[in-house]
């Protein structure tokens, strides 16, 4: 080929005839990515130090006293005294110097292993932490927080679910860099084994070793060093005393993590594991009786609501024996003390020392729980069973207005002077006959009258006309809701498994118009930082104020009516209102005579107070309450009424306009305004057959649905309930006339005649007693 023929080479770069210009188009392109990758990185790197050091900028200031003190978590009650410490109990402090280097070595090896390399934060820890929580493969030895952000997280912040954002994380490394510039690793150190929770209201390692062992550190073994260090972690789960399977495998993991930081020798770890987890503990705890430095002058008097402030502390995600909080409770320590005196002063006679108490105090207007007693004559119990709470007694007759008269009055606009039948009657399905104390039948009477009597059979016949699906839904308005599959059953009218603390609440919504708040403790929390929560309840509608109205002015003749059934609850001036409860011995007991439990639920204005008497174990010899002590529920309430009422009197209630007042027979009445309803021949819903069984008449009682009270029904209740009632079917339901079915009754469940006599003292008989009627 010729020369003038041949591309010349600015000919083939123009005709793009290179061969190597697709590559290089590539590889700017890929530069240009990677140039860009690489300023987005920078970008979120530089707004990520800016963030960092905006929120660090906010960080609390931390103190030496802070790092090595206890963090106390103060209890107040509602007029901002303090009443309890937690966390300043048991504490003796140890100096680096006498500290052994296995304990030392133990607590890094689980906790930081990179401890002395760390400047208080470590990158990898919290890589290795993500990466493991990523692909699910964290032995659960480690988190991503170093010691050091341990220890300014227990000095510092909370372990709330609040507290665990990006801003306190970061203002919590800043504090770690900032301890670590400040002091060596050896104090660092110190502070830490000083400061965590170790279970059983004990702080700190040393205290630990007496608490556990009844011995200073210096002389404990390795096997007991590495107990202590896998301790923190979870104080309650790996406690040897009572977990011993949880503590050998926490203590075996401890051992493995020195191996793996060389530490010990793998033999040395061989050995230790040989030895039991209880080898060495002390039941008499060592000198640890000796430190207690906290006031626990007011420990007895305060300890079931103390105990129900802690379990919600803990359900909102903080520790209170760590998290050093000041917790404003709306406890009224004077109603509190004298509920504790009336209960164990012998101001009021209880049958002996056996028999128990649980009460429960709410304020009807926002929901505060001012008071609670969860037992009385309990001695050094610390925390014990707080019968206040406890939903495994049957509340007998209280349950009625909530169950019975109450949905009759909301759904069926029942008037006061309804007429409702009082005659034999046997549970349908079942040869169950259901009486009163008396064994008696008034025929037809008033509704009003039934109730201040507290009849079982026109109550349950109220049940049958209201049907239980709108019972069921009245119920759940206060948080009440049965637990088995099966809902609520027909004698549960005359007999609910409630606590008085659920009732008290309940009953508080009759006392305020119509309107239920959910019951609650804690009205501030400050952590650490000076964050501050608060909290109420808000009232909701349950009820049309016709129905909290007319209610009450029944339940008042429970107290002041010469029929009434709590007329030992009276107080002169007082107005309030009230209802008894009791409950029988099932058939096949062996039980002849007096009842198991006895209430009584009453309220004014300002007050709603719920009462429940009986024994633990009710079925033991001399434990059925006689005659005389049914009374004691009723005379706890009187005396702690009147002292309420003489610091804070209550007014007595309006009538509203959506009541009408009538004269039937010479009695003042009531019916909602505006409501019809007919009567036909004052025959119930439900009529006795020849052979007494009840069944279903055509003859039932219309309402009017054009009621000109304008309030809208309320809606369903959602806030939760602690009702835990087994199977209350097998309860043959009732109050406080001392009802009792025949023994034939029993044989509707093989489970009601239950008898576990055999109980502890945190299980109360269930599902064994009969109801009575008053």
């Amino acid at each position: 080929m010729s020369d003038d023929k041949r591309p010349t080479r600015q000919t083939r770069m123009q005709s793009g005839d290179n061969g190597n210009s697709g590559s290089g188009k590539k590889k700017g392109i890929i530069k240009r990515i990677f140039a860009w990758g690489f300023s987005i990185l920078g970008i979120l790197i530089l707004c990520g130090a800016v963030l960092f050091f905006y929120y660090a900028s906010s960080a609390p200031k931390i103190s030496e006293s802070e790092l090595s003190s206890q963090s106390e978590t103060q209890i107040y009650d509602s007029d901002n005294n303090v009443i309890s410490e937690l966390g300043a109990q048991k504490r003796e402090y140890v100096k680096s110097a006498n500290i052994p280097t296995e304990m030392q070595h133990a607590v890094v090896a689980i906790e930081d292993r990179r401890f002395y390399k760390d400047h208080g934060v470590d990158p990898f820890r919290i890589i290795e932490a993500a990466v493991a929580d990523v692909t699910h493969t964290s032995s659960g030895l480690q988190g991503g927080s170093t010691l050091t952000q341990q220890l300014v997280k227990l000095s510092v912040f909370s372990t709330a679910a609040s507290d665990q954002t990006i801003k306190r994380k970061a203002q919590e490394a800043w504090l770690a860099i900032n301890v670590e510039r400040h002091y060596s690793k050896a104090k660092i150190l110190e502070f830490y084994i000083n400061k965590v929770y170790m279970g059983n209201g004990v702080y700190g390692m040393q205290t630990a070793a007496q608490y556990y062992y009844g011995k200073n550190l210096k002389q404990l073994n390795l096997s007991q060093y590495a107990t202590l260090a896998g301790i923190p972690q979870s104080p309650t789960y790996y406690n040897p005393t009572s977990n011993v399977k949880a503590s050998t495998a926490r203590r075996n993991e401890v051992l493995s993590a020195m191996v793996r930081s060389k530490y010990i020798t793998q033999s040395q770890a061989n050995a230790a594991e040989k030895v039991s987890v209880t080898a060495g503990l002390d039941s008499s705890h060592g000198n640890t009786s000796k430190l207690s430095s906290t006031d626990n002058s007011n420990k007895k008097v305060i300890d079931a609501y103390l105990k129900q402030v802690v379990s919600e502390l803990e359900a909102k995600g903080y520790n209170p024996y760590t998290d050093g909080l000041q917790v404003h409770t709306n406890l009224n320590m004077d109603a509190q003390e004298h509920l504790y005196d009336v209960a164990n002063d012998g101001s009021v006679a209880f049958q002996s020392n056996d028999m128990q108490i649980g009460a429960a105090i709410t304020n009807p207007k926002n929901g505060k729980i001012i008071a609670m007693l969860g037992g009385r004559k309990t001695g050094n119990v610390t925390f014990g069973l707080n019968r206040a709470v406890q939903t495994d007694r049957s509340a007998g007759s209280t349950s009625k207005p909530l169950m019975d008269y109450g949905p009759a009055i909301e759904y069926l606009n029942y008037p006061t002077f309804r007429p409702v039948k009082d005659i034999p009657f046997t549970y349908p399905g079942t040869n169950k006959k259901l009486y009163d104390f008396d064994h008696q039948y008034q025929g037809t009477i008033t509704m009003r009258s039934a109730l201040v009597q507290s009849r079982n059979i026109p109550a349950i016949r109220t049940l049958q006309d209201v049907g239980m699906s709108k019972a069921t839904k009245f119920l759940a308005r206060f948080g009440i809701k049965p637990t088995s599959k099966s809902g609520f059953e027909l004698q549960n009218g005359i007999g609910l498994y409630i606590s008085p603390l659920q009732e008290a609440a309940a009953y508080a919504a009759f006392a305020d118009n119509g309107i239920y708040h959910k019951p609650y403790y804690i009205s501030q929390i400050t952590t650490q930082s000076g964050d501050t929560y608060k909290y109420s309840s808000a009232g909701k509608r349950v009820m049309k104020t016709s129905t909290a109205y007319m209610i009450t002015d029944m339940l008042k003749g429970v107290i002041n009516s010469s029929k009434g059934t709590a007329t030992s609850a009276k107080i002169s001036g007082v107005h309030q209102a009230g209802k008894t409860g009791t409950t029988n011995y099932p058939s096949g007991s062996g039980v002849s005579s007096g009842v198991m439990d006895s209430w009584f639920s009453g309220y004014t204005k300002h007050y709603s107070i719920s009462i429940w008497t009986g024994y633990d174990k009710a079925l033991v010899a001399g434990h059925s309450i006689s005659t005389t002590y049914e009374k004691t529920a009723q005379l706890v309430y009187r005396s702690e009424m009147s002292y309420l009422e003489n610091q804070n009197p209550s007014s007595n209630w309006k009538t509203p306009d959506t009541v009408t007042v009538v004269e039937k027979n010479g009695q003042r009445e009531l019916e909602v305004k505006g409501a019809s309803w007919s009567d036909t021949g004052t025959s119930d819903k439900y009529a006795e057959n020849n052979n007494g069984s009840a069944t279903t008449s055509d003859s039932s009682v219309t309402v009017s649905s054009s009621s000109s009270e304008s309030e809208s029904k309320a809606d369903s209740e959602s806030a939760s309930s602690n009702s835990n009632n087994s199977s209350s079917v097998e309860q043959t339901p009732g109050g406080d006339g001392n009802n009792s079915s025949s023994s034939s009754s029993a044989a509707a469940s093989s489970s009601s005649t239950s008898t576990s006599t055999a109980q502890s003292d945190t299980n109360t008989t269930q599902n064994s007693s009969t109801n009575t009627g008053q």
